[in-house]
């Protein structure tokens, strides 16, 4: 591929015939082939299929059909979606056992149709339960600007321009913390605004799907030939597409911003906190607002993403524990061992704060915060024993983690009490895993 050649620019290359799309999906294939091993991105490319449909894209041309807004551009998958001839294994060993899918995923459908190449499936966590793409299963994904750092799969083919765009999914930041660690921008729609029919679930009720891009003109065409209705996916929203990529000259005149105050100007480096108020102020932003209960909230949403996935994947956990990336084990058993009432307090809690974010949002249109407390750090940091609290992975989600705090608002005791709960199940969920 061209170097760092946008999406539009070499869609629009070969809608005009300047370039063709065998010739643009053959060079990313060529790149992908000489850098992913130094990366670790993708854990399967799709050489054959790429050419052959760069070929059809190139065949429309000629007959004079129209072959959509993204027409050449290579693209990728993480490799929880589902890719005809592929078994979805989701980052894990267990489901390499699961058969070929019959069909595309939606979200790869959409972009297939709108003239993009799929040339391959990225790597991630275990069953998306993590940020960090470590996997001990395929490597670690390492960040293109730091090999020995951190980066998710999906995010760091991008910013090594293997892809111009890729496919990711986020429950509690992973496309969000992903694309703050490699320098890319990551889009986290609204849960149900897009598809996830044909995507492995994580926590049914968190999850959302989503692009990455190099730019934000990019990351909108992405966003509007992913839009669309889906009746398979029960979590959808019945809502037409909004185009987006038309708004992106108006700029923020008449949007009304504010900067996320209280607990979103602590626990985090001063670097960090200095670019968002250089970024606040180049958009002449001084608003602050606070979100509703945010410094315990975590421990409930901890909760809903491990009992959800640990739901999902209790005949494994019962049958082929040895089989997961220990971690991954951990974090599922202890959302099986954990009591229901936890549960139900932290979906109480959900419908509250949902009215409380619906209020303020009708003050304020775009709150701006950080993605991240930290910058990006070293792989060998990334432990739950480490010394450097501010690098453990929970550090990690303090900013993209839905705030879900016990139901009881006025004791912040018993709201703390949860937390120190979940922390000891999961602690007794390590041991039981370590001796399963």
């Amino acid at each position: 591929m061209s170097g760092n050649a946008s999406a539009r620019a070499l869609a629009g290359a070969v809608r005009n015939g300047e370039r063709s799309a065998v010739e643009v999906v053959g060079e990313a294939l060529a790149t992908i082939s000489a850098r992913n091993d130094a990366i670790n991105a993708f854990t399967a490319v799709t050489e054959k299929r790429a050419l052959a449909d760069a070929a059809a894209v190139d065949m429309a041309r000629q007959q004079g059909r129209d072959p959509g807004p993204l027409a050449g551009v290579p693209f990728a998958v993480k490799n929880l979606y589902d890719i005809a001839g592929l078994a979805t294994i989701a980052g894990s060993r267990i489901d390499r056992d699961r058969a070929p899918t019959a069909r595309d995923a939606a979200l790869v459908r959409r972009l297939t149709g709108a003239g993009a190449v799929l040339v391959g499936a990225l790597n991630m966590d275990e069953y998306a339960f993590g940020f960090s793409t470590e996997n001990t299963h395929y490597g670690a994904t390492r960040n293109p600007h730091d090999p020995a750092r951190i980066a998710g799969g999906s995010a760091a083919a991008v910013a090594a321009s293997l892809v111009p765009l890729a496919l990711g999914s986020d429950t509690n930041g992973s496309i969000r913390v992903p694309a703050a660690l490699c320098g890319v921008f990551g889009l986290r729609p609204t849960h149900g605004r897009l598809s996830r029919s044909g995507m492995r679930l994580f926590a049914a009720s968190l999850d959302a799907s989503g692009p990455f891009a190099r730019n934000v003109e990019d990351l909108a065409i992405a966003y509007d030939a992913l839009q669309g209705s889906d009746r398979e996916d029960p979590a959808f929203a019945a809502r037409t597409p909004e185009p987006t990529l038309a708004e992106l000259p108006r700029g923020p005149d008449g949007i009304r911003l504010a900067v996320a105050g209280g607990y979103f100007e602590s626990q985090g480096a001063p670097e960090v906190f200095a670019a968002v108020e250089r970024f606040a102020s180049a958009l002449g932003v001084s608003q602050r607002v606070e979100l509703p209960s945010p410094g315990v909230a975590r421990a409930a949403a901890m909760i809903v993403t491990s009992v959800e996935g640990a739901e999902l994947h209790l005949p494994a956990l019962r049958t082929r524990a040895a089989e997961f990336d220990p971690k991954t084990r951990a974090r599922f058993l202890a959302g099986a061992l954990g009591p229901g009432a936890w549960y139900a307090h932290a979906q109480r809690f959900r419908r509250w704060y949902c009215r409380e974010l619906a209020a303020l949002f009708r003050t304020v249109d775009v709150i701006l915060r950080r993605s991240l407390p930290i910058r990006r750090f070293r792989s060998a940091r990334l432990s739950l024993k480490s010394a450097d609290r501010s690098c453990r992975p929970r550090a990690i989600s303090a900013c993209t983690r839905s705030r879900f705090p016990s139901p009881d608002f006025r004791s912040s005791q018993r709201q703390s009490l949860g937390a120190g709960r979940f922390r000891s199940a999961y602690r007794s969920s390590q041991r039981l895993g370590a001796r399963t």
